[in-house]
């Protein structure tokens, strides 16, 4: 008896002794007859074993007639339906997964379904948010109208407020601000909106959540501030914007510390000037590199380094990973900033900082012009501390032969020399 002939009984008996998608695919696709009568199985099999991960392809994807059919299958298993509101993943259930791409049809099939619009998970913490995040303001405005809470907590960017803070959309920001949504409200990477606005560069949205009585000074997040973001995002408009607003100029915390480290970290001198023209301390201690002139000096920015020395920035202040600036940029290579700092009084043979001295610093990274100038003006060749004990030893472990002949040459003691 051919194939397709066979009861319908018997049929269904050899599709559950098939334990894989892979198999019942191949089965139902025998012919057409079949594939009509086994696609059911097919999907309530997605639903019992597989997560319900149908589902979650066509909600990402927007196939809506898939989406359909995997929740009337689904629901005719008692023990293994496909579950509108299965957690996990990325997108974290299948309302996320359409709200992130926008989804508007297949958003509306779901909540029509009784998925809840406030599950938690995914990457974006929730449905809204992550509609939010990507400006797409009709799949916010249906969530909201069907109670979606503007103010739920969770995912990278906090709430729903700051994700579209961040990304720009201005519309949606203006549509959960009218549906009173927290402007002051913590969490997240950037902790807040007006941060998070910030670092995103839409000057219009960060004087809505001004006008709306956000908090300029709110710290905490990534960048410890608003006036932070801005300032290592290098936009200038916002930087000033803030400043007009009486934003702290040397507010501390964050990944750099304060503004003026941030901007001085990314090269934007302008911002720099900005900040030195409010008052900024261009002393001021924190972040990863000690100091603003640290920053600068180790990501090789000259005309900063310039402008914070004429600004009367410490030469020779300690702290930071490189101990001081000389050092910094003698590990990086800036051949240009190293005279620059030798021509205001650096400290040679200062201590400090993972190599111990800027001359093992530039011999651990190989740097024979700078290592040449540090010796001209009277680096002990014999100093010790640091990662390799002296400038010998890290030009030898780092097998850079030119070096260890010219410290050689200069008396550097080889006695300890592996």
């Amino acid at each position: 008896m051919p194939l397709p002939d066979l009861p319908v009984e018997l049929l269904e008996s050899i599709l559950e002794n098939l334990n894989s998608e892979r198999s019942i695919s191949a089965f139902s696709r025998a012919n057409h007859h079949l594939h009509n009568l086994l696609t059911g199985h097919l999907y309530r099999h997605n639903a019992r074993w597989c997560g319900s991960s149908a589902l979650f392809w066509a909600a990402r994807q927007g196939r809506e007639e898939t989406v359909r059919k995997a929740l009337r299958w689904g629901a005719d298993v008692q023990d293994g339906n496909a579950d509108i509101n299965a957690q996990g993943g990325y997108y974290g259930n299948a309302l996320q997964a359409a709200s992130t791409h926008g989804h508007e049809k297949i958003v509306q099939l779901l909540i029509n379904k009784n998925a809840n619009v406030n599950a938690q998970g995914g990457y974006f913490g929730n449905a809204l948010q992550a509609a939010s995040a990507e400006g797409h303001e009709k799949v916010v405005q249906l969530l909201i109208e069907n109670n979606a809470d503007v103010n739920a907590q969770g995912g990278y960017l906090g709430s729903a407020l700051q994700a579209a803070s961040r990304f720009g959309h201005e519309k949606v920001v203006q549509l959960l601000i009218e549906k009173n949504a927290d402007v002051k409200a913590q969490g997240g990477k950037y902790r807040n909106a007006l941060q998070a606005a910030s670092a995103g560069d839409n000057e219009k949205i960060v004087q809505l959540l001004l006008d709306k009585n956000a908090d300029i000074n709110a710290e905490g997040g990534h960048f410890g501030n608003a006036l932070q973001a801005a300032s290592a995002h290098g936009h200038e408009k916002i930087v000033q914007l803030l400043l007009d607003k009486n934003a702290d100029v040397n507010a501390q915390g964050g990944e750099y510390g304060n503004a003026l480290d941030a901007a001085s970290a990314h090269g934007h001198d302008t911002i720099v000037q900005l900040l030195i023209n409010k008052n900024a301390d261009v002393n001021a201690h924190g972040g990863y590199f000690g100091n603003a002139l640290q920053q600068a000096s180790a990501a090789g920015y000259d005309t900063i380094v310039q402008l914070l020395l004429d600004k009367n920035a410490d030469v020779n202040a300690q702290g930071g990973y490189y101990g001081n600036a000389l050092q910094a940029a003698s590990t990086h290579g800036h051949e240009k900033i190293v005279q620059l700092l030798i021509n205001k009084n650096a400290n040679v043979n200062a201590q400090g900082g993972y190599f111990g001295n800027a001359l093992q610093a530039a011999s651990a990274a190989g740097h024979e012009k700078i290592v040449q100038l540090l010796i001209e003006n009277n680096a002990d060749v014999n100093a010790e501390g640091g990662e390799y004990g002296s400038a010998l030893q890290a030009a030898s472990a780092a097998g850079h032969e030119k070096i260890v002949q010219l410290l050689l040459d200069r008396n550097a003691d080889g006695a300890g020399q592996a």
